[in-house]
């Protein structure tokens, strides 16, 4: 089963970030370039920056956890299918 779902929203759950940390240990990082508060572009990157300032990854924690609680339902029943 595949749901397709927008960078907007991947960004807005915290998954973005999270997934970034995980890439940053590799050197690293999904870029999303904004024109006017809009998602113009996302792609790979090679960063030398290694890392997130402490407000937000504790703000994509927060997303994420509130992601999970929202979707634990639909998670557990495909999973056990």
């Amino acid at each position: 089963m595949t749901q397709k779902k927008n960078w907007d929203e991947f960004r807005r759950t915290g998954l973005l970030l999270i997934i970034n940390q995980l890439l940053h240990v590799f050197g690293w990082a999904i870029v999303l370039e904004f024109e006017n508060d809009k998602i113009i572009n996302a792609y790979p990157a090679r960063v030398k920056f290694r890392g997130f300032d402490e407000k937000s990854a504790t703000n994509a924690y927060k997303q994420v956890s509130k992601y999970l609680e929202e979707n634990a339902n639909q998670l557990n029943k495909e999973a056990n299918q």
